[in-house]
C-alpha cells in the first residue's frame, strides 16, 4: 500500500523522525487556511506547494512550487489542485490532484550551508537483510546517480534478528561527511528512521531529499513509503490511509471481489489458479507471441460466479484480444472449472474475443468433453505446449 507524503511523514514523526512540518489541503481556500496556521506554528513566511499523488518527479512536473506570500499560496494550490500532473513515474495521461501539502520553508539562512543526501530502507532479497541505502547526491534521481556516479552510493546492511547497531548509523553520518551536531543528529535521524521502517511493516522507506539544515538540523523533506499489504492486519489504523483514487480501478474492484489481479500492458488475459501457474502461463504467453495483458490468481474456487467475475475484470482492458485460462485440478476438479466457464459464458452473453481453456488434473478428460461439447466459442486444450499454439493461432487472425 502506498501513502502520500504528507502520511508518510505522519509515520515518520511518530517514531520520532524530524520533518520539515507541513498540513494538507483540498482546494486553494484550505491551503491559504493552512499556510497561516503554519506561520502561527513554525514562524515560516515561505512556502512549499507540493501535489500529494503516488509517484516520484513532481518537481519536473510542476507539482512543487514556492509561494513567498498568502496571495501565491493561493494561485499556486488553485492551479495545482486538480490539474493532470505528469511525472517520469506516471503514464502518458498522468494523475489528477485532489490535494496538496502546503510545507515549511527549511532552506532558510545560517551558520553553514544546507546540505541534500538521499536516504531509502529496504530489503536486500540477495541476502534476506534489511538495507539501508543512502548518497550524498540527495535530490537527485537515485537511478542516475547510479549510473553516472556508482561510487557516490554507500548501502549499509542490517541483520533483521540483531537490529541496527550504533556503529552503523555512525558509519553512515561519517560517509555522508557530517561534523559535529550534524553528525549527532544523523546518527539519531538514521536510528529512528530504521524503527519506523520494522515498526510499520514497511516495504520502503525512500526520502529525498533528507536536508541537513543551516543550523545543522537533519529533517525529511520528502517521504516515499510502501506498507506491506501482508502485514495490514497489525496496523488497523493504516487502512484509512489508503487512498482508492491513486490506485488501478480495475485493481481496486477484483480485490473488493476477492481475486488476486495484477494490471499489465499486453494483449492476452490470463486466468490461473495460484501463482506459480500464473508465472508460467505468463510465461507461454510470451513464447507464443503475445504479452500478458494480466496477472489474475482465482484461487482453488473456481465456480460459476468467480469465473464470471474474473471474465469481467479482464475485459476490462480494451487491449485484450484473447484469453487465456489455465487451471491445474488439484483441490477444485477440473470438471467443475469447465462447467464454471460454460455457466458464465452464457451468463454474460456474446464475449467478443476468442477463449483457450487448458484444463489439467483431476477429472481433465471429462472437462474437456464439457467444453468440447458446449457449442459455446471456447478452445480447449490439454498440454502446455498445445494451448500455446492455440494462442499464437488467435492471435494471427
Amino acid at each position: 500500500m502506498n501513502l502520500h507524503e504528507y502520511q508518510g511523514k505522519q509515520i515518520l514523526s511518530s517514531f520520532g523522525v524530524r520533518i520539515q512540518r507541513g498540513i494538507v489541503a483540498q482546494n486553494a481556500e484550505e491551503a491559504v487556511k493552512a499556510a497561516k496556521e503554519l506561520t502561527a506554528e513554525t514562524g515560516t513566511g515561505w512556502y512549499v506547494i507540493k501535489a500529494q499523488i503516488h509517484a516520484g518527479g513532481r518537481g519536473k512536473g510542476g507539482g512543487v512550487k514556492l509561494a513567498k506570500n498568502l496571495n501565491e499560496v493561493e494561485e499556486i494550490s488553485g492551479k495545482i489542485i486538480g490539474m493532470n500532473l505528469i511525472t517520469p513515474q506516471t503514464s502518458a495521461e498522468g494523475k489528477k490532484v485532489h490535494q496538496v501539502l502546503v510545507a515549511e520553508d527549511v532552506y532558510y539562512p545560517g551558520d553553514s550551508e544546507t546540505s541534500e543526501f538521499y536516504m531509502s530502507v529496504l530489503l536486500n532479497r540477495g541476502t534476506g537483510r534489511n538495507m539501508i541505502m543512502y548518497s550524498t547526491e540527495g535530490g537527485m534521481d537515485i537511478e542516475t546517480v547510479a549510473e553516472k556516479t556508482p561510487h557516490l552510493i554507500f548501502t549499509e546492511e542490517v541483520d533483521p534478528s540483531v537490529g541496527l547497531l550504533a556503529f552503523q548509523a555512525r558509519r553512515i553520518a561519517f560517509n555522508l561527511g557530517l561534523s559535529g551536531n550534524a553528525f549527532k543528529e544523523m546518527t539519531k535521524f538514521v536510528s529512528n528512521l530504521y524503527t519506523a521502517y520494522i515498526k510499520s511493516d514497511a516495504s520502503l522507506f525512500e526520502i529525498n531529499p533528507v536536508l541537513k539544515t543551516s543550523d545543522d538540523k537533519i529533517l525529511a523533506v520528502d517521504a516515499k513509503v510502501t506498507i506491506d499489504d501482508n502485514a495490514l492486519y497489525r496496523h488497523k489504523d493504516y487502512l484509512d490511509l489508503r487512498d482508492l483514487r491513486e490506485e488501478n480501478a480495475i485493481e481496486v474492484e477484483a480485490k473488493e471481489v476477492g481475486l488476486n489481479y495484477v494490471d499489465l500492458d499486453g494483449n492476452v488475459g490470463c486466468m490461473v489458479n495460484g501463482a506459480g501457474l500464473a508465472m508460467a502461463t505468463m510465461d507461454l504467453i510470451k513464447q507464443a507471441g503475445g504479452e500478458p495483458a494480466n496477472f489474475l490468481d482465482v484461487g482453488g474456487t473456481a465456480d460459476a460466479a468467480r469465473v464470471e467475475a474474473a471474465f469481467k475484470i479482464i475485459l476490462k482492458d480494451p487491449a485484450v484480444k484473447a484469453i487465456l485460462i489455465n487451471i491445474f485440478g488439484g483441490i477444485v476438479r477440473c470438471d467443475r472449472v469447465a462447467q464454471g466457464v460454460i455457466d458464465a459464458y452464457k451468463n454474460m452473453g456474446t464475449i467478443n474475443v476468442p477463449i483457450i481453456v487448458r484444463l489439467q488434473g483431476t477429472n481433465a478428460d471429462i472437462a474437456k468433453e464439457l467444453i468440447d461439447n458446449s457449442g459455446l466459442a471456447v478452445l480447449s486444450a490439454t498440454e502446455f505446449q498445445e494451448a500455446a499454439d492455440k494462442v499464437q493461432k488467435v492471435l494471427a487472425q
